[in-house]
């Protein structure tokens, strides 16, 4: 079994940062990509951020040039630092993580998703 426990949400003000982390751990043998996906009330999941496990990235248009997702492949962690935060960044933040187990299996697993909200 694979865990992602995220940190670091909480409530800031318009034009504010936070950092997000997320780090995975159990029977992980080696980690494709990990990613950051948010969840607004009423809506769909949908993907923020995603990095590869050679430091390819890809971000959604309304947060690029705001928000960076870096990762330190020793620790199984990703990180999202998010600038500027706009109130419509307010959402549940989830971790994922595509990668390969010691059973030889290829999965997708989520994190229990930290709260990031952001007031005008």
């Amino acid at each position: 079994q694979v865990q992602l426990v995220e940190s670091g949400g909480g409530l800031v003000q318009a034009g504010e940062s936070l950092r997000l982390s997320c780090a995975a751990s159990g029977s992980i043998l080696s980690i494709n990509a990990m990613g950051w996906y948010r969840q607004a009330p009423g809506k769909q999941r949908d993907l923020v951020a995603r990095i590869t496990n050679s430091g390819n990235t890809f971000y959604v248009d309304s947060v690029k040039g705001r928000f960076t997702i870096s990762r330190d492949n020793a620790k199984n962690t990703v990180y999202l630092q998010m600038n500027s935060l706009k109130p419509e960044d307010t959402a549940a933040y989830y971790c994922n993580t595509d990668c390969y187990t010691i059973r030889g299996s290829r999965d997708t697993y989520w994190g229990q998703g930290t709260q990031v909200t952001v007031s005008s």
